[in-house]
């Protein structure tokens, strides 16, 4: 394709997307006008006030910049949202559970459209070098970046996995120690205190997060309903809601605490059982596979003698 084509096909491309916007306007955006009356409220919650950033006015330098980064900007933003089909909750509920707690929906988007170019630049410049026609790199191309796209998908997932292990593997030695605080005197929430003040992990961050709600003015009970909504692990948020009942109605922590580890263990075991069974039957398809050929050959070879009788 000369030069000449592909700046005639660019000018068509640009005109079609002027026309576009034109024909259908796009809606502003109301976060800038709401995010200053959500600052206090957030700040009072005990959550980040999410302020605005302040951008400074473009000069003679940056006029370029200025006038290009906005559209570029809207642009990603829409790929992004087209790649993604997850609404900002959902897709923030997921991103919790993959401990990225800083990364906002807007910017994994952002990232994942990167990530995805970058695949499809890749594979246009291979499939280039080795001398293909246009159509082929751009099939390459659409190839690569749904390759990047569902790569930094399986990323976030894979770390939901993870994190959700780690807190069963934790809530065992997490609940134990609870139910020795409370059975010791102590309330649920300074129990909590004294687990968070000496541990680290999944679900002591969950209950450090749920002792900065309540500080932030949140009620105990409905803090340990907001972990268990959000939590990843089911156990996990069975755990808080018996803290939340416990705090509540004045349950028996101690004992709803050691049954919950009790059922968590039963569980652990269970799954250990499947997995070890799994990898049994993996370690025989390699034997099965060398050994039932020779077997098979070692039957059919005298049936040519005994069917037509040679010698």
């Amino acid at each position: 394709m000369s030069p000449l084509a592909l700046v005639a096909a660019a000018a068509v491309g640009c005109g079609l997307a002027g026309v576009a916007a034109c024909a259908v306007p796009p809606t502003g955006a109301l976060a800038g006008r709401v995010r200053p009356y959500a600052a206090g409220a957030r700040s009072a919650l005990g959550h980040p006030p999410d302020v605005a950033e302040l951008r400074a006015v473009p000069g003679r330098g940056d006029a370029v910049g200025g006038v290009f980064r906005p559209i570029l900007w809207a642009l990603v933003r829409r790929v992004g949202a087209a790649v993604e089909r997850r609404g900002d909750d959902q897709l923030a509920l997921v991103l919790r559970h993959a401990g990225l707690r800083d990364t906002t929906p807007e910017q994994y988007r952002v990232r994942q459209v990167g990530e995805a170019a970058g695949c499809a630049a890749l594979a246009g410049l291979v499939v280039t070098a080795l001398g293909r026609g246009p159509l082929v790199t751009l099939v390459a191309a659409v190839a690569g970046f749904v390759l990047g796209a569902s790569r930094a998908r399986r990323r976030v997932e894979r770390q939901v996995e993870e994190r959700a292990a780690r807190a069963r593997q934790e809530l065992y030695t997490v609940n134990q120690l609870l139910a020795l605080h409370v059975r010791s005197g102590s309330g649920p929430l300074q129990a909590v205190q004294r687990v968070v003040a000496r541990g680290r992990g999944v679900v002591v961050d969950d209950l450090a997060e749920v002792l900065a709600l309540a500080r932030g003015g949140v009620g105990e009970a409905e803090a340990f309903r907001l972990a268990a909504r959000a939590a990843a692990e089911p156990a996990a948020a069975r755990t808080y809601l018996l803290l939340a009942a416990a705090i509540e109605r004045g349950a028996d922590l101690g004992g709803g605490l050691l049954a919950l580890s009790e059922d968590i263990r039963d569980a652990r075991r269970d799954a250990l059982h499947r997995d070890a069974v799994r990898r049994r039957a993996a370690m025989l398809l390699p034997t099965i596979a060398i050994l039932a050929p020779i077997m098979l050959l070692f039957i059919a070879a005298p049936l040519p003698s005994i069917v037509l009788g040679d010698p």
